[in-house]
């Protein structure tokens, strides 16, 4: 089968094309998982941060991918709902040891033994790839393929996040960066939040322009003074700048929660301007994200359908995975990037 193979941790600085196109061998599957013929892979910073070496090292060569779509082909399960022939998602967590006490509380992302889609097992930026019985996801009859690949990922991780900030209607929501994740969150929140304005923070004056058509009540910079003050922000940016920014423009009591896998090291120094009196007195919070579990992912994909949530997105063959990274990289971002196979 054709297959994106990641075969050596690089800077896309340095090696804009880190992932090679070739053949690799069709899996099959064993010990309760299901062969999926993939239709479609969102492409998601995390590869980013896996190519560079940010994440628990890969186990390489692998196939990366986490957003994944498609149709059963296979399977060595006897009491999974996929029969062949079903559309399936695959998300973040490909397995989970299901004995710990984060997995018997419905908290598997913070299993110390989980492995990842893309990383510990080969995902989804190929024609085909297995996935683990219990983790896979129903994909609303609403939504294509494409459109259904990113709320796996970006979508799921941006709801859990919307859950850890505490927030109630009619409070101010912030959202620092506005790429795959930002963009839904926004969707998400103005229907669960109507009464709440979300002021939006980005680099970008087209990711500024798109939040502000998406419906948000103010864009501006990251380093901008919004109308008032926010009582939670969710960043999702790869760098630690915002975070600094967004603790100056939280309330008393706000919540900073910082939707990222990993932050690049590039300004770290940012921290040495850090003030207890201007950052974080007055009972302000930051609360970090590790992941999804399988309730995240479920819930979303029903909210999604019933509101309903389509991502803006922009479709590659899978040979032109590097590219859709680089453009990740580059900040040239306007919604989602998927993989079409």
């Amino acid at each position: 089968m054709k297959a994106m193979l990641l075969d050596s941790i690089s800077s896309l600085a340095v090696n804009p094309s880190p992932l090679r196109w070739t053949e690799i061998q069709k899996p099959v599957p064993v010990d309760n998982e299901i062969l999926i013929k993939v239709s479609a892979c969102g492409v998601c910073h995390t590869e980013i941060d896996e190519i560079e070496g940010r994440t628990t090292p890969p186990k390489l060569p692998v196939v990366p991918g986490h957003q994944v779509v498609g149709l059963v082909e296979d399977s060595n399960s006897y009491d999974s709902f996929a029969k062949p022939g079903t559309r399936v998602g695959v998300a973040w967590i490909y397995s989970s040891c299901g004995k710990c006490s984060y997995c018997i509380t419905g908290r598997e992302n913070l299993c110390p033994s989980f492995l990842a889609t893309g990383r510990d097992r080969n995902g989804g930026y190929a024609e085909y790839m297995v996935a683990h019985k219990d983790f896979i996801y129903t994909i609303p009859e609403s939504l294509t393929d494409e459109q259904a690949a990113p709320l796996l990922c970006a979508g799921a991780v941006g709801y859990r996040s919307l859950r850890l900030t505490g927030m109630q209607n009619g409070l101010i929501l912030g959202l620092s960066g506005f790429g795959a994740s930002g963009h839904l969150v926004l969707m998400t929140a103005k229907y669960l939040y109507p009464k709440s304005p979300i002021f939006v923070f980005a680099r970008n004056v087209e990711e500024r322009n798109f939040a502000i058509e998406l419906g948000a009540s103010w864009a501006g910079d990251i380093s901008d003074i919004p109308p008032e003050k926010i009582d939670a922000i969710i960043d999702t940016t790869p760098v630690w700048s915002p975070v600094i920014e967004s603790l100056k423009n939280l309330r008393p009591g706000g919540r900073l929660v910082i939707n990222a896998i990993r932050k690049e090291d590039t300004d770290r120094k940012i921290f040495e301007s850090l003030s207890y009196s201007t950052h974080l007195w007055n009972e302000k919070e930051i609360k970090s994200v590790a992941n999804v579990t399988r309730k995240d992912v479920t819930d979303f994909l029903e909210l999604a359908a019933k509101i309903p949530i389509i991502p803006e997105i922009q479709t590659y063959p899978l040979s032109y995975a590097n590219v859709a990274l680089l453009e990740i990289k580059n900040k040239k971002i306007k919604g989602a990037k998927v993989l079409k196979i």
